[in-house]
């Protein structure tokens, strides 16, 4: 019996109605995924995919070294436009190495793509093969915040995030709600894995410039987005918004000159030594590793000593579990120690 192709992907945190760990595709395609979201989880978790716990800025380096060989690279791109460049739209992050060193590269033109700048150009010579495929994007819909997440976001807002900051903000809804309590500040910028619709309102009243931003002033940076309609349209054809490879946004070094860098995000689990549990809960893989160690241990070493590494989440879950332990679970990939 033939082998089943190996599928490798960062699927994120999306549900799409053709997951990649659907059982339909077993025999045909096995997921490795290093990064873990609702539409391959399950399969990680039952044993039908595969998972590789990795940071998000040491993912092109599997592509660079030959770690990870690829036979195909099927990506999706922008119409080219009158010079003959395709865009990577909102995601970037490692699919210009995997472009770079596949043996065969396969664009899916989708005119619902934005045309995004940066590392997103890549010139049609660059393909093998243009397929039509014009549909629209998953979008990652913002969650109605409660009143405990929307204190949380207002407590970090008030209390941690200085005017002229630069930030990364995470997934999940702490991240959002931080947004949600900026439009007073000033002088922000945005230098992050992950772009939201959050970002939209603070840049039209003008709490984000960039003004002080050590690289790329005056630009948001960002490596993938994850939003509604309205964040593909606000970034189609911006120069605002400059998309770079994961290995460039997520580095340490570019990370650590920026002013007041401010790591935001949330996590599952703390325990009373102040050990940190994001990734998984016990041995079952929740979302992975991702950028988020990434950018806390960059902003703990800040060049200026104003960085500030951020965690939050609420003190029980939604079943009124208390994410607060006396010991993390077994089976995480990283822990991080926390104060209060």
């Amino acid at each position: 019996m033939t082998e089943p192709w190996e599928l490798i992907s960062i699927p994120w945190d999306i549900k799409t109605d053709d997951g990649l760990g659907c059982r339909i595709y077993i025999g045909i395609f096995r997921s490795n995924s290093f990064f873990a979201g609702p539409n391959c989880r399950e399969a990680i978790n039952s044993g039908r995919g595969d998972f590789v716990p990795i940071s998000l800025s040491e993912i092109p380096l599997l592509f660079h070294r030959k770690i990870v060989p690829l036979d195909v690279a099927l990506v999706q791109v922008t119409p080219a436009d009158a010079h003959g460049y395709c865009s990577l739209g909102p995601s970037v992050d490692c699919t210009r190495a995997a472009l770079q060193h596949a043996k065969y590269v396969i664009g899916q033109v989708n005119p619902r793509l934005p045309r995004t700048f940066g590392d997103a150009t890549v010139h049609v010579s660059h393909f093998d093969a243009l397929v039509e495929g014009e549909r629209e994007l998953p979008e990652l819909k913002p969650e109605v915040l409660t009143e405990v997440e929307l204190s949380i976001g207002k407590q970090i807002a008030e209390n941690l995030v200085a005017d002229g900051a630069t930030l990364q903000i995470g997934i999940g809804s702490i991240p959002d709600a931080v947004l949600t309590s900026l439009k007073n500040h000033r002088d922000l910028g945005i230098h992050s894995e992950m772009l939201s619709d959050g970002v939209i309102d603070l840049v039209n009243i003008g709490a984000i410039n960039n003004k002080f931003k050590a690289n790329y002033r005056g630009k948001i940076t960002g490596s993938f987005a994850m939003g509604t309609r309205k964040l593909f349209d606000f970034m189609d054809n911006n120069p605002l918004f400059v998309m770079l490879n994961s290995d460039y946004v997520n580095h340490s070094d570019n990370i650590v000159t920026h002013p007041k860098m401010t790591a935001i995000n949330s996590c599952i689990e703390v325990d009373l030594t102040g050990q940190v549990c994001s990734d998984s809960i016990g041995t079952r893989i929740y979302s992975g590793v991702g950028g988020q160690i990434d950018f806390l241990r960059a902003a703990a070493m800040a060049y200026d000593g104003l960085g500030k590494p951020i965690l939050a989440m609420p003190s029980c879950t939604s079943r009124g579990e208390s994410k607060i332990v006396p010991f993390i679970k077994q089976g995480e990939c990283e822990l991080q120690i926390c104060s209060p």
